[in-house]
């Protein structure tokens, strides 16, 4: 699937280096083709206050739209439960 600059994407692999998870919700902020290989994506992840967490690059399998059925969950980061 094809995703537009500045949509919102679903993660669908854990990322642990990178503090993200399946189920996290970010926007695409760049696109990556490469001949014979995938079409990757940069994603940036956000907190609920618009702060960055995390830009990463994925394979466009790693990700999905969001639909009516998803609903938006919170998920406290450890080292902030301190």
């Amino acid at each position: 699937m094809k995703y537009e600059l500045y949509s919102d994407v679903i993660l669908l692999d854990d990322r642990p280096d990178e503090g993200l998870y399946a189920g996290d919700i970010g926007t695409v902020v760049e696109q990556h083709d490469v001949e014979a290989l995938e079409t990757g994506y940069s994603v940036e992840f956000f907190d609920m206050l618009g702060n960055t967490v995390a830009v990463v690059t994925v394979p466009g399998s790693f990700l999905r739209s969001p639909t009516g059925a998803d609903r938006p969950t919170v998920r406290l980061v450890n080292s902030l439960a301190a």
